[in-house]
Order: structure tokens, then sequence, then C-alpha cells
């Protein structure tokens, strides 16, 4: 299932702004937290550090074919981690790497979220989204929790937080950020910058 008509749909939407945690190199294995609209949630696992491998998730794709990060071995890698691409902020975020898509030849953009994958799917379809590839968590509960970023309390529990992974063509960790309020956007210039350096 490809992603290519350009139907818009309302969804609901997030105040979002800019206010993003950004990791050291080596991160804390103890749990994190983040808010959502204000109020601590809390977040299970580890997130990789900085010159580690992205960890290994049984991730499916639109036609419903499993794979993993080192699929995408050979290209500069970004995994934009989204609770759910039927929220605003979230849909917003894949609209945004979207078109920044097209000025980065030799980069793989990944949307990550627990969606089913005929969901991300029909999203693509309404916002004519090529370029990003939408891969779903349904077949790895775990994944979440090898990102660092499962969500463990309050309503969004079971989903994973707001994030950004940019890895090598190794499949190595150079650059995550953690975005600290999940009804914000990530900062997408640091993220950007990161992956130029990498080209």
């Amino acid at each position: 299932m490809d992603c290519k008509n350009k139907n818009k749909k309302n969804r609901s939407s997030f105040f979002f702004s800019s206010f993003v945690l950004f990791l050291s190199p080596s991160s804390s294995p103890l749990p994190m937290s983040v808010t959502f609209q204000g109020s601590a949630v809390a977040l299970h696992g580890v997130v990789p550090a900085v010159g580690s491998a992205l960890p290994e998730c049984k991730l499916t794709t639109g036609d419903l074919q499993t794979v993993g990060f080192d699929h995408y071995k050979g290209k500069v890698l970004v995994v934009n981690c989204v609770p759910s691409l039927d929220t605003g902020v979230c849909a917003a975020s894949a609209r945004r790497f979207e078109k920044e898509s097209g000025a980065l030849g030799g980069v793989v953009i990944l949307t990550v979220s627990a969606d089913l994958p005929f969901a991300q799917s029909r999203f693509c379809h309404a916002e004519g989204v090529t370029h990003v590839v939408p891969l779903s968590t349904l077949r790895d509960k775990d994944c979440h929790a090898k990102l660092g970023i499962a969500i463990t309390s309050g309503p969004l529990e079971g989903l994973c937080s707001r994030a950004v992974f940019v890895a090598d063509k190794n499949g190595v960790v150079q650059y995550s950020q953690i975005v600290q309020e999940i009804t914000h956007e990530p900062n997408y210039t640091e993220v950007l910058n990161q992956v130029k350096k990498l080209l």
C-alpha cells in the first residue's frame, strides 16, 4: 500500500512549540519523564546512546511485511517516532519531514507509531505523503521500550512518546531528541542539521 493521494482530513490538534530534551552521548538507564498537556508521564526503557546501534525491532510496513531498522542500512536514517498519526501534531511532523525529504537525497525518513498499517496507509493517501515511510509497531510491542520511549502512565499509556533519532549509514545512532512535551513538535532545525553532517 503506497501513499499517493492528496485529499485532506480533519484531525484533532495539539498545541505545539519546540521545547525538546536533547540527550547526551551516554544515555541514563533510569526511567525518564516527559509531559502530556503539562502533566508528567513516565517512560520505560533505555534511549539508545549516541554511538550505539539502533535496536532490533520488528516493524510492519503498509503491505504487511516485517522489516527492521537494519533493512535501511546504507542510507542515513531519520526515525520519527509519534504516538499516533491520527492527531494534529503527529500528522504535522510527518508532513514536515515529507516536505524536507526532497532536499535530502540518500536519506530514508521513517515515521514509527502504534497505528495499524491500514490506518498509516490511509493517512499517507489523504496527506499526499509519498517519501516518508510509515512503519507500525503492531508486531513488536517492546519496540517502544527498546527506544526508551514507552509511555507507562497517563492517557497515552501503551503508545510511544514523541522522539526523533538520526542514524548513520551503518545504523549507528548519531543524534537523539526526546520532545519534553508530547503535544509539541520536534526541533526540525536540529534534526536536519544533524542529517546534513552525515551526507
